[in-house]
């Protein structure tokens, strides 16, 4: 499975539908602590390719990544990685919350 980095509201709401759970990772490429939270998104992409993945890129797409937060009742926040199931968001962590093992857990727990 491929990661689709989301440019509109309407390309993440399709994907909702077209994924019952799906898990979306708000990045900042120039923020340090973002650029860590990336490292431990791509890990865990590596151990699982097979999980249907979102990318945000919360300076190239911010309207998008501000939008998503009242689409989804998640407050905004960068890096953040929020987990949905069925079209809800059901987990959330940001900065330092972000680690593989977290992601690994929050994707098999649900």
């Amino acid at each position: 499975m491929s990661q689709t980095s989301l440019h509109s509201l309407e390309s993440f709401q399709e994907n909702l539908v077209a994924h019952p759970r799906v898990l979306l990772f708000k990045h900042s490429p120039i923020c340090p602590v973002s650029d860590e939270a990336h490292s431990h998104w791509q890990a865990f992409l590596g151990d699982h390719p097979e999980v249907p993945t979102l990318f945000v890129d919360v300076i190239a797409d911010r309207p998008v990544a501000r939008g998503l937060a009242q689409e989804c009742g998640v407050a905004h926040a960068s890096p953040q990685a929020i987990l949905f199931s069925h079209g809800v968001a059901v987990w959330d962590a940001s900065h330092g919350g972000i680690t593989a093992e977290t992601l690994r857990s929050a994707w098999a727990a649900d």
